[in-house]
């Protein structure tokens, strides 16, 4: 089977547009800029569909390197039938080629090894043709000076033929079947530590039982993490006799000895090797299963924080806030940049409001300020309702702002490198006020796994976690595209093409020759050659350019095109941008080409209508309830504004101004059955929601969504 077989096989994608798609992939081509500037060539495929052609490709890859490395190995061993090898090569999965690899697999002297040695094999095939009558009376031929008496050499044929049947594929996926659809996750508590604190966050798993395969991710996870601290004890539970059973009649084709050997065989096989070895492999499927659930709601989530909404360019005071520590305060420039800091001590023990008012609204006045970022960490809403006493001679807006995370970037090198003078702290309340000035551009600075944007961050593969997570990044900061004149290292480093090297080369020549003025001047970026200009010029924005394009989505490759579509329309490119009635009268069909089709047109009439657009919301000031300071406060009943501060897929969690989130579980985000919870709701949405249950104890909040 062909690569393009296999893909077309996983995907159910068109041949062309696979073929296309590979070509493109292999040429080093990035995602976002094949979707986005390749559509004629990959069938108009978006963004997930070409993850899954990549994704295919390399599990492709990875088959086809370990068939070679399967077929040398027994090939070495001068045990390679034309047979095995045509088995081998027709296997489309990697499960099926480790099963046929396993007789011939190097591993450690097993029991059946020895047995062998001990010149028992002959015994082994005997007893497994079941043709012998007298079977204690052949047994007794292999008795000698290692094997003492029958029972040992009937006791040794037996551990070579439970050997065969582990190694039996049909076999194998018998059981596999019955694990992966019948079979049962049990989980009881380890009673000497029932007790302790930390257990009782797990006490729901101290008697559990639940179908494998429909076990949700996050239950199988927090199973998983309660196992590994040592709370609870975990084991599967499957019907064992229909197990058995069925081996039995593949294998007994007789009554008498031989029979009743196999039979000890059989059961000793299933106890011994198949059980706990195909066992670890459906709790590792299930882990692989889940882990692709939960990073799923990870990528999610994710992408709505880093699409949220930006203020955009302008001046913020920032604030950390803090009881005996005080309250950090920054002014930031439209472009993000440190005009001050200092700290102020409004709160116990010093409780200095008086002087504290009178310095924000100094500094508000001093900077021009225009709105205020506050953190939602400990004394968010004392500061806020500080902040909402104060008289400002101006309006300004006040934001109460996520700081997941902003602990993570004030400590990283990225944080020391823009701000080797200053202390944490204050970086801290940089990356506040930028958060709102702009999501994106400050979230990329944080590796992703620590924004808090999903559970079991740390019980899921690492490795898949990563790659999810960078390619949703990536995916955001191309969709938004990026002002090359401002954007920090890490923001230019996600652009399509660049990476982290030609990002520190954009900023050296940025800071040596100043601003770039046209995007053609990217070319003189060192090391930045003609393949990583043409993969990345089209995400990259320069504001107020000599050519109005080169602050759009337009590729310069298409400027050509849009300047024939000006002047066949007696206009200029500059007046053509912006101007819907005159881009709706042009005739697209008229500009096809061999390169250019509808889909690539359409795109840049889209965008020469709305130019440089951002595809974000606009940020919208929100006020908690102010009466609500503690869980003691929440009654049944009562109705609250909130935000949602994270997504599962059991439901989701919202933030109503008091240290701890409330539930709105999945029956309770709408009257009816509810699939996606992405569907309901999304990251940072203000919404209402009613109070249905408050566990002070549990430090527990049941909520519903209030329409």
């Amino acid at each position: 089977m062909t690569i393009q077989q296999y893909i077309q096989q996983q995907t159910q994608l068109l041949e062309t547009s696979i073929k296309n798609t590979l070509q493109l992939l292999n040429e080093d081509c990035t995602i976002p800029f094949i979707a986005r500037y390749r559509k004629e060539m990959t069938g108009n495929l978006d963004e997930v569909q070409i993850e899954k052609i990549l994704k295919a490709k390399k599990y492709y890859e990875e088959l086809e390197k370990r068939k070679a490395s399967i077929l040398s190995s027994i090939e070495e061993q001068q045990a390679l039938t034309p047979e095995l090898k045509s088995k081998i090569e027709a296997a489309e999965t990697i499960t099926l080629l480790e099963d046929l690899y396993l007789p011939y697999k190097k591993k450690r002297k097993t029991k059946a090894d020895q047995a062998r040695e001990q010149g028992l094999e002959p015994l082994a095939k005997i007893i497994m043709a079941q043709n012998a009558q007298d079977l204690e009376n052949i047994a007794n031929k292999y008795v000698h000076q290692t094997v003492t008496n029958t029972a040992e050499a009937l006791a040794g044929a037996r551990l070579i033929i439970a050997e065969w049947i582990a190694e039996r594929t049909d076999i194998r996926d018998y059981i596999r079947y019955q694990f992966n659809n019948y079979i049962n996750i049990t989980a009881s508590g380890v009673k000497s530590k029932m007790k302790d604190e930390k257990a009782q966050k797990f006490k729901d798993y101290f008697d559990w039982s639940e179908s494998l395969k429909r076990i949700p991710s996050h239950r199988f996870l927090a199973i998983q993490r309660a196992e590994k601290e040592g709370f609870i004890r975990v084991k599967l539970e499957g019907d064992d006799d229909r197990i058995l059973q069925h081996m039995q009649r593949k294998f007994t084709k007789s009554s008498g000895g031989c029979a009743e050997q196999i039979e000890l065989a059989i059961a000793d096989s299933y106890k011994r090797l198949l059980k706990p070895s195909l066992g670890n492999e459906a709790i590792q499927q299930a882990k692989e299963k889940a882990d692709v659930s939960a990073i799923k709601v990870f990528a999610k989530n994710l992408k709505q924080l880093l699409l949220g909404a930006p203020l955009g360019e302008k001046r913020v005071l920032a604030i950390d806030p803090g009881f005996r520590t005080g309250c950090k305060l920054v002014c930031l420039d439209e472009n993000g940049r440190l005009l001050h800091n200092e700290t102020i001590f409004p709160h116990p023990p010093q409780k200095d409001q008086k002087t504290a008012i009178k310095k924000i609204s100094t500094l508000t006045e001093a900077y021009k300020i225009d709105a205020i970022a506050i953190g939602n960490g400990t004394a968010s809403r004392e500061t806020e309702a500080l902040v909402r006493k104060i008289r400002f001679k101006n309006e300004i807006q006040v934001f109460v702002v996520s700081e997941a995370g902003a602990s993570v970037y004030s400590a990283s090198s990225v944080a020391r490198e823009e701000f080797p003078n200053y202390d944490a702290t204050v970086r801290g309340s940089v990356s506040i006020g930028r958060r709102l000035q702009d999501p994106l551009a400050e979230l990329v600075k944080i590796e992703a796994k620590a924004i808090g944007v999903g559970q079991y961050q740390h019980d899921v593969d690492q490795t898949q976690l990563k790659l999810a997570l960078d390619r949703v990044v990536e995916s955001c900061v191309n969709a938004v595209g990026v002002n090359i004149n401002t954007a920090s290292k890490s923001l230019l480093s996600y652009v399509s093409g660049i990476g982290e090297k030609l990002a520190e080369n954009i900023i050296e020549y940025r800071t040596q020759h100043g601003a770039f003025t046209t995007r053609n001047e990217i070319k003189k970026v060192k090391r930045l050659g003609e393949k990583a200009f043409v993969q990345s010029a089209g995400f990259l924005r320069i504001k107020n350019a000599k050519n109005p394009l080169d602050d759009s989505s337009v590729h310069p490759e298409r400027y050509a095109l849009v300047e024939k579509m000006a002047k066949d329309d007696g206009t200029t490119v500059a007046e053509l941008i912006g101007n819907k009635s005159l881009l709706e009268k042009i005739n697209l069909e008229k500009y096809i080409s061999a390169e250019v089709g509808l889909p690539t047109l359409k795109d840049i009439v889209a965008e020469l209508k709305k130019p440089g657009l951002d595809i974000r919301e606009k940020a919208k000031v929100f006020t908690f309830n102010q009466n609500i300071k503690t869980i003691d406060d929440l009654r049944e009943g009562q109705l609250l504004p909130g935000i949602v501060n994270n997504i599962t897929n059991f439901g989701c969690f919202v933030d109503v101004g008091i240290k701890e989130s409330g539930l709105i579980h999945v029956s309770n985000l709408a009257n009816e059955f509810v699939s996606d919870v992405n569907d309901y709701v999304h990251l940072h949405q203000q919404v209402i929601v009613k109070v249905l249950e408050v566990d002070v104890t549990r430090k527990r909040i049941q909520l519903q969504l209030h329409k």
